[in-house]
């Protein structure tokens, strides 16, 4: 069986990829009286209303903080939509019941009809938990709330009121969590939708560039890289990716951008483009957006130089522009050619 795989709090997760509508990053949620405590706030997704539900509150955790980096994965189960809030959503992958152990026992007088993780795989030295969409989205008795969460970043509750979305958020960050919502706000044409581009927005010193997210597998933090002997200096290194050797790439230099490398690098988009799986190094990962057709221009006059063959043209983001990458040649042409075999 397929699995979407994604992050909580240092620990894996999996749902049923057939489940899974679409994902988006976390906009801002309009809080609901008397919803169950689990549910967070609503987002009106293209005209409908989703309800999203906090999984660490489903669990019995308390309320942690939002951050810009945090996704909402919508599943469809038996005719009920749900939006869940995850840290970072990984990949799909098949999962087979051989490596899937379903008989949990913690020691305690659970009933396994009340547990929302159903079993645990193994894939490598990786520990995934599934979930059981029908108890997580049908199973209404309250969880009690655990005393064991004592992280810097929990929330308390404050009875009596109710929970603002994000309450210590800059402006900056309420603003961006503002713009995602008008964005999926927007009721579009199927037509219309279809053509859109959807574009993750990175950044690289200092400027805005859209990457096309059919070419993106994930977005990545890098912790340890390894040095290779006798390459490019375009090839970083390589890391190891959950057992995958990923090859680390930077582009500033075909891009006409500064070269100076940063003490660490901590971000990269894990892209695959024919038969090439690399890791673009990034400063940042700002969001994804989806942009029309009519809104996409030509490169400026002022900035065409040898880089203008790698970018699709341009595109307006909040008060700035952001360029395309066209990682297709990127990647394939020129200078900056990834070779499967580093």
């Amino acid at each position: 069986m397929f699995y979407l795989l994604f992050d909580l709090d240092n620990s894996v997760y999996g749902v049923e990829a057939a489940l899974v509508q679409e994902v988006f990053f976390l906009p801002e949620l309009a809080p609901i009286a008397e919803a169950p405590r689990d549910i967070v706030g609503l987002v009106n997704l293209r005209g409908q209303i989703l309800p999203v539900m906090d999984l660490r509150l489903r669990f019995g955790y308390r309320r942690h903080r939002y951050r810009l980096s945090d996704s909402v994965v919508v599943v469809v189960w038996r005719g009920t939509r749900v939006g869940i809030v995850v840290n970072q959503v990984r990949e799909v992958c098949e999962i087979e019941g051989s490596n899937v152990a379903t008989d949990l026992s913690y020691g305690r007088d659970t009933p396994a009809d009340r547990r929302f993780v159903t079993g645990v795989a193994t894939r490598g030295t990786q520990t995934i938990a599934l979930l059981d969409c029908d108890r997580l989205i049908r199973y209404s008795e309250t969880v009690q709330i655990s005393d064991d969460d004592d992280r810097e970043d929990s929330i308390p509750d404050e009875p009596g009121e109710l929970p603002l979305f994000c309450p210590d958020a800059t402006p900056e960050e309420r603003q961006i969590f503002r713009d995602r919502a008008e964005n999926l706000l927007q009721s579009m044409q199927q037509d219309d939708n279809r053509d859109r581009l959807s574009l993750a927005v990175v950044g690289l010193a200092g400027e805005y560039f859209g990457v096309d997210l059919h070419v993106v597998r994930e977005f990545a933090d890098i912790r340890k890289i390894t040095p290779v002997p006798c390459t490019p200096a375009h090839i970083i290194g390589n890391t190891n990716l959950r057992g995958e050797i990923l090859t680390l790439v930077a582009i500033r230099s075909l891009l006409g951008l500064s070269t100076t490398v940063a003490t660490s690098v901590s971000k990269a988009i894990v892209v695959e483009v024919g038969e090439i799986v690399a890791g673009i190094t990034v400063d940042e990962v700002f969001d994804v957006v989806r942009v029309h057709p009519s809104q996409i221009g030509s490169v400026p006059a002022a900035v065409r130089s040898s880089a203008e063959e790698y970018l699709r043209g341009t595109a307006p983001y909040k008060e700035k522009t952001m360029s395309i990458l066209d990682l297709e040649k990127i990647l394939t042409k020129g200078e900056l050619v990834v070779d499967r075999a580093v």
